[in-house]
């Protein structure tokens, strides 16, 4: 991780002012998982044309991400049933800038993700917030008073934004899991969940180096992933080749 972490500090920095341009709301999301060992080539490789976001002099950013979901997990089996069509409620802590936001992630038929958010005061179940409980009435399709605190994801992530700022990559790295309905643990560390987010179909640097280092785009969700490894005993058929995949790449 030292490699990595000299690679992100020799990049131009940018700030989240600055990322303000490229927050990419109604966009297309293509993800990867990654070795650190694969993680330093593709740095080693884009390093020269893209920008690192810096946050009060930092470029690794710790997160915290609280999922909801109903009692039967609703979200989770739509996701793991292949529903086109779905919804994520999660609270998500900002560390480094002190934010927390409630937030919706809708994803269409279409492969197109749009995700709504409100500031909110951190409390242990965002439902019990006004504010919130009818943003969430008003953003996504389930009974408000169904929805509980579920999953906790806590990571640290750098984000880098390409020169013409037309594409953000985010790195998750030190993925950890804890599941707040029967209080296990899981991790996915050392592994790497990688994000391009892009608001179209503009030529990618990124796209070139991962074709050259052979890195095929990856579908993996951390929610669900996170509630089959700290939740055993739920519906997880679909995601059996995914998990026998994390564990070989830890491995190596």
């Amino acid at each position: 991780m030292e490699d990595i972490l000299g690679i992100v500090q020799s990049m131009k920095s940018i700030s989240l002012d600055e990322m303000s341009g490229v927050k990419l709301m109604n966009r297309i999301d293509t993800k990867y998982l990654v070795t650190e060992t694969q993680l330093r080539d593709i740095l080693l490789g884009i390093h020269e044309s893209y920008y690192a976001q810096e946050v009060e002099g930092n470029r690794l950013s710790p997160y915290s991400t609280v999922y909801y979901d109903t009692p039967e997990l609703t979200m989770y089996r739509i996701h793991h049933d292949r529903h086109l069509v779905r919804d994520k409620v999660r609270v998500r802590t900002y560390v480094d800038s002190n934010l927390t936001f409630c937030e919706v992630k809708h994803k269409n038929n279409k492969g197109r993700t749009k995700k709504k958010r409100i500031e909110v005061e951190p409390i242990p179940n965002i439902i019990d917030n006004p504010e919130a409980a009818a943003f969430l009435a008003e953003k996504q399709p389930y009974p408000v008073n169904s929805l509980s605190p579920h999953l906790v994801t806590i990571f640290d992530r750098f984000t880098l934004v390409n020169y013409d700022k037309t594409e953000r990559l985010t790195i998750d790295c030190n993925l950890h899991f804890e599941n707040l309905r029967n209080g296990n643990t899981a991790t996915m560390a050392p592994l790497a969940v990688m994000e391009l987010k892009q608001d179209g179909r503009t030529h990618s640097l990124l796209k070139d180096v991962l074709l050259d280092l052979r890195i095929r785009p990856y579908k993996i969700s951390k929610y669900c992933i996170g509630t089959c490894l700290t939740q055993p005993d739920v519906k997880q058929n679909r995601f059996k080749k995914k998990l026998r995949r994390i564990e070989k790449l830890k491995l190596q």
